[in-house]
């Protein structure tokens, strides 16, 4: 490793979140190396998301890696179950709805570690939130803890002690107003991102879905005009 710099795995999904988080790592000075997963998702146009998003940020690396989670299906994202539309705030904070994709951070967090041991890069940020989200299990604190535990249990450099992991979730105690803004700020194009869960062929947000809500819901509450483009609003 080049003596000096300071180098994190950062998860780009394409979406808001992940497109802030890179932000705020670049800001706090580290070189980046950006971790996407083509994993059968129907909303496939977040890696085109991913990828205008990383060369804006001028990433030193962007790696996309394949894993069909749709052998396992599952979830709305993965296999041939409808995305639920137009929920109210409380259905969305219910329960655990058919759009969780079972352990999608456990996973990908996990072939970031490796990864990240490879590079020497002792920090991994991941976009997730735990105040607007739809109930998702593995976008809690207690997750990204225990997480980090793991990482300094199972690997080389946690067992010699030769250094540390740190699991960074700058978002997670964050509105998605206050997402949005800090973004601004750190000059993220939202316009590059995709969000939406189930997009018409041509790429176009549904406007329905969770994910869609909370994100006007979002850019409403910062008082901006969300500049993605939908089949409806």
């Amino acid at each position: 490793m080049q003596a000096g710099v300071r180098r994190a795995v950062v998860l780009v999904s394409g979406g808001l979140d992940s497109a802030t988080i890179l932000a705020i790592a670049r800001q706090q000075g580290f070189e980046l190396n950006a971790l996407s997963f083509d994993y059968g998702q129907r909303h496939r146009f977040e890696l085109e998301a991913a990828q205008r998003v990383c060369a804006a940020a001028n990433v030193a690396r962007q790696i996309t890696v394949p894993l069909d989670l749709r052998a396992f299906g599952g979830s709305a994202l993965t296999d041939n179950i409808a995305v639920p539309k137009d929920r109210s705030d409380a259905e969305m904070s219910g329960g655990i709805p058919i759009t969780y994709v079972p352990a999608r951070n456990t996973i990908f967090l996990s072939v970031a570690l490796g990864w990240a041991e490879v590079l020497g890069a002792m920090d991994l940020f991941i976009g997730v939130n735990a105040v607007d989200y739809s109930g998702y299990p593995d976008c809690r604190p207690e997750f990204i803890a225990a997480f980090e535990r793991l990482a300094n249990l199972a690997t080389k450099a946690g067992v010699e002690g030769t250094a540390l992991w740190k699991v960074h979730a700058p978002l997670i105690a964050l509105s998605k107003a206050d997402i949005i803004r800090r973004g601004i700020e750190l000059e993220v194009d939202y316009g590059m991102t995709h969000s939406c869960y189930d997009p018409d062929p041509t790429g176009r947000s549904c406007g329905h879905c969770d994910s869609c809500q909370l994100r006007l819901k979002g850019f409403a509450e910062a008082g901006l005009t969300d500049p993605a483009v939908y089949v409806t609003r």
